[in-house]
């Protein structure tokens, strides 16, 4: 009595010796059947184009494209492949783009053996391998960073070019007086323009303006 058909697994890498090496590891399991290794989106196309797929091993970033890409080409010809990310880009983006591509995991290469051989295993078994509440902290963190990147948009916006230009020369060490030479300005005119930069970014000295602009990243003042 034969047991059920072993796992087909296509590992997605382009390192060579990585790629070796984790189809070397994965051999080791009876229950898993390395088809092969894709080190690139355009091999995966291939490679799909003539192999079933059970569950795939990918990296993140590939010659051509990314894992996003090579999991989109292997569902053209295998949609119920399951796929696991197998990477040293820890970044929220990267993994917030391969979970919203359908991965069912995404693991660091710091990762054990055992470890991935396991989550190849239970993705292929259709289990999703990222806790809620990773998932909601990556949401979270995502969420954050837009609402600072709107923040710092209208911040942006809402400076005048003379703004953006006082600020830059505040930036440089310029009291008043000497950016009012600078600029061929009164020293009245340049106050004013101070007043309306400490107002709008929330500061009260130019020393605050100049921190707090470097914290919004605002390198984009005219000189």
């Amino acid at each position: 009595m034969t047991g059920p058909a072993p796992y087909r697994v296509l590992i997605i890498e382009d390192h060579q010796v990585v790629a070796e090496g984790l189809a070397a590891l994965l051999s080791e399991h009876p229950d898993l059947e390395v088809l092969g290794v894709a080190g690139s989106v355009a091999d995966v196309q291939r490679w799909a184009a003539s192999e079933p797929v059970d569950v795939a091993v990918a990296d993140y970033w590939l010659p051509d494209g990314t894992g996003v890409d090579a999991t989109a080409a292997l569902r053209e010809y295998s949609p119920e492949a399951a796929v696991v990310f197998l990477s040293a880009d820890d970044s929220d983006e990267s993994m917030l783009a391969a979970l919203e591509a359908g991965a069912s995991g995404y693991l660091v290469k710091s990762a054990g053996g055992a470890d991935v051989a396991a989550a190849v295993r239970r993705a292929a078994e259709g289990e999703i391998l990222v806790p809620a509440r990773q998932l909601a902290a990556l949401l979270a963190r995502r969420r954050e960073q837009a609402q600072r990147q709107a923040e710092r948009s209208r911040l942006l916006e809402s400076l005048t070019p003379r703004e953006r230009q006082i600020l830059g020369l505040m930036a440089e060490g310029m009291d008043n007086r000497d950016i009012a030479r600078q600029l061929g300005v009164s020293y009245t005119t340049v106050r004013s323009h101070v007043r309306h930069l400490l107002s709008k970014l929330s500061a009260h000295s130019k020393l605050e303006a100049v921190v707090k602009a470097a914290e919004w990243g605002l390198p984009e003042w005219q000189y």
